[in-house]
Formats: structure tokens, sequence, C-alpha cells
């Protein structure tokens, strides 16, 4: 009689023909699958092995898909949303000063960002991404839709110097963003981050009290810096220096920082964030979109500065489509060096999963497919012809693929998207509210 070994009974097995686990880079696995256990990834192994060593009390098996890593989506607004192609085609500062900012004094309120939260999170499912770094006012109400939708945030402490209908200046701003903190310290999907907005609109002393907190509560801190060229001429005229040096004498530059946008920068400065370990949050559409600039990533990337991708928020893209940024990353970075060979695919994807995640001091959690990492994985059919024929898988998603190619999405080996149809929020009521909200606004202005 043969020996009959005990099999280990585990929640889930996921198998497609390829997955690409982000670690190793660059590394297609075929025939293997993801095997979950209590919201965390126990093996990625050859589906034949597993089915010797594993008893799954669920099992789902792709015959034409690709699984990755959850995309994370490094920087945005997400209850912008809401505000979607209200102003288009227009300057950044035009467009904020004569048009967002006056629609956020008059419309933005907890139920407001609730409902927006709701329209990005739900996009955001739909499109792959599985968790998003988020800087916007009422952070409660959305991390209640984070949640209950089950997807992971970063959400962001906003400081800002004028008043807004969420706190009336930073010593207020300051006092809420710790509330929050110490509210969702021990939630397994929600961590927090200091969101001051920019340079311009935040002062030395408040900076310095940001930099302080941080430390103390060992949080990143996520800010838009060098967007625009006059952001650097202002910065100049009122500081006598540009921005990133005046961030830098206030010892703002270490890993903690996240630099969003950074489409203004000279070789020194380049060198300054990779001395100092500073995280740049590319955005290449809304940046696009409002002729920002460019973001010199290859140049970045090649000096060993950490890269990661953003859509900034619905308002200024205007979607919430990872995919695309993706793919805008590579060719950018391309046509910007000059170079064919810059950013090649693998690293494109890179920028958004282990990238993001460790810029947000979640590397050992969330980014890629590894043992021990929670199950935040996404689902890609590569089965219509759109992805015909397919000879290099992550080039196939970089180049070739679109967010309406996801079709299940998990986080901590929850289903929230199946055959493309959400789980946990409902759809039709979602499009109800936006709708609503959107007559309203209209009317007003």
């Amino acid at each position: 009689m043969g020996i009959i070994l005990s099999m280990e009974t585990v929640d889930l097995i996921i198998s497609a023909p390829w997955i690409v686990p982000v670690i190793p880079s660059n590394t297609v696995l075929t025939a293997h699958c993801v095997v979950i256990h209590q919201g965390q990834i126990v093996d990625v192994i050859p589906y034949a092995l597993a089915k010797q060593r594993y008893q799954p009390l669920n099992e789902q098996h792709f015959e034409k898909h690709c699984l990755t890593p959850g995309l994370i989506n490094n920087h945005t607004h997400a209850a912008m949303s809401l505000l979607r192609g209200l102003a288009d085609d227009l300057p950044l500062m035009t467009w904020l000063n004569d048009h967002i900012w006056p629609a956020e004094a008059k419309w933005v309120s907890d139920s407001f960002v609730e409902a927006g939260s709701e329209l990005a999170i739900a996009e955001m499912i739909r499109g792959g991404t599985t968790c998003f770094n988020d800087m916007y006012f009422f952070p409660d109400a959305t991390a209640r839709i984070v949640d209950q939708s089950g997807l992971r945030a970063n959400l962001g402490m906003v400081v800002i110097e004028f008043p807004s209908a969420w706190a009336e200046n930073a010593a207020e701003y300051l006092r809420k963003g710790e509330q929050l903190h110490d509210k969702y310290s021990r939630h397994t999907r929600l961590t927090t981050a200091y969101a001051p907005h920019a340079p311009y609109t935040v002062s030395d002393e408040s900076l310095t009290a940001i930099m302080t907190n941080a430390e103390e509560l060992d949080v990143p801190i996520h800010m838009h810096i060098h967007e625009t060229a006059g952001e650097i001429t202002q910065s100049v005229e009122q500081y006598g220096v540009r921005p990133l040096e005046r961030l830098k004498d206030l010892a703002l530059l270490s890993p903690r920082l996240t630099a969003v946008h950074m489409t203004q920068l000279t070789d020194d400065e380049i060198s300054w964030c990779s001395d100092m370990g500073v995280h740049i949050a590319h955005c290449p559409s809304s940046n696009l979109k409002l002729a920002s600039g460019y973001s010199p990533i290859a140049k970045l990337s090649q000096s060993g500065v950490n890269v990661t991708l953003g859509t900034d928020g619905a308002a200024s893209n205007n979607s919430l489509d990872m995919f695309a940024e993706v793919n805008k990353a590579a060719l950018l970075a391309k046509a910007v060096s000059n170079d064919a060979s810059a950013i090649p695919a693998h690293e494109a994807l890179e920028m958004a999963t282990i990238n993001a995640a460790k810029s947000l001091g979640l590397e050992e959690y969330i980014g890629s497919l590894e043992t021990g990492k929670s199950a935040d994985l996404i689902a890609i059919d590569l089965s219509d012809i759109e992805s015909q024929p397919c000879y290099d898988v992550i080039s196939q998603l970089v180049y070739a693929t679109g967010r309406d190619k996801v079709t299940d999405v998990w986080v901590e080996g929850k289903t929230l998207l199946k055959d493309r149809q959400l789980t946990t929020l409902n759809q039709h009521k979602i499009i109800e509210t936006a709708h609503n909200l959107a007559d309203r606004i209209r009317q007003s202005t």
C-alpha cells in the first residue's frame, strides 16, 4: 500500500495560462496558479503541483487570462470624479482658480465626497486598480466607501493654508489628519499619509510641522511639486529659490516623500531625489491635458529614482484608467528621451505595482504576487481580437490591453469584480447619484 500524503486545505486557488508576478522582474509564469488562504498568498506554483499539495475550498480556472498584481494608482483625488469634464481645455491655474476651486467651495461636503469616492472606487475596481493614494477633503467619507467596497487605499491627511468646508486653517487640518490616522491605524486596508497640497499653498511653518509629525507617526508625505513652469517662477520670486530647493532646505526630501508631477527638473534636482530617496508619482495623462510639461522619467529611473504612476483626479484626466497611464508612461518616456528602448514594458508595469507599493511603505504587503503578500490581484482577458497574436504577454499588457479587458478583481482574496460585475457596490445607484449631483452642479454654473 502506498503512503497517503495529507493535503493542506486552503481557501482558494486561481489558475491561468499566464501569471506576471512582477517580482522577479520581467517574468511570465505559464500554467501556474496563485494559492490563497485567509487573504494571503501562500504559494505561486505550477498548477499540476498545487493539485498535489493543496485542497482548495474554492477554485477558479481561467482559460484565456493573465493574472497580475492589482494596479496601484499612486496619485488621485477620488471625489473629484463628480467634477469630470466640468472645465476642460484650460491651463492649470485658470482651471483651478476660475473653475475647480469655486466649484469645490460651493459643493464639497461629506456627502459630496462620499458620492464622488464611490463613483471613483467603482471605476477603479472595474479598471483593475486595487489600491489608490488619495488627496482630498473629508477623507473620512472616502474611508467609509473604501471600507464598504473592499478596496485598499492610502488616505491623505490634507494640509493647505486657506479654509475649506473641511477645515479653517493649517492647525485644524493637522489636527483632523491626526484624528484620521488614529481612527484607522489598525485597519488592514486603510493607511494614511500627510498630503500638503503644494509648495505654493503651504507655508514653511506647516511643512516643518508635517515633517515632524510624519516622523512621529511613521507615515509618508504626498505632495504636488514642480507641476508647472509657473510654479517655479512664483517660488523664485517669493522665496528666492526653486520649490525643490526650498523643500530640501526644510529637510523634506527623504524616502518619506512622494513628489507628484515633477515636470520641471534640472540635473541637480534629479540627483537630489536620487541621493535622498524621493519617490516620484508621474501623472502622464493629466500633465498632457493641462500642458504642464513632461516628467523626465527615463532619466529619473536611470538615476535610481523610484518612479510610480497616478491618474490625478478625474477632473483633470478625465479618467482613472491605470492601464492608460502605464501605456502613456512608456510611450512618453521614449519620445522625451529620444530613445525607443527607454522604459521597456516591464518597467512601466512595475511603476504601477511594486514601485508604488514601495513609495507607500507597503512593499511587504502588495505590489507583486509573492508568498506572504496580500492576495490583491486581477485577471485580464487576452482572448479578444485586440490581443491577437500574443508574442510577449507583458508587452501585450502595456501596449495593447485596456481596462475593459479586466474581468475579475480580488483584494485580500475577496472578489470585488466578477465577470466585469461589481460585487460590493451598487452600480445603478452610483450612476443615479452622479447624475443627480451633476444636474444640480450644472444648474448652478
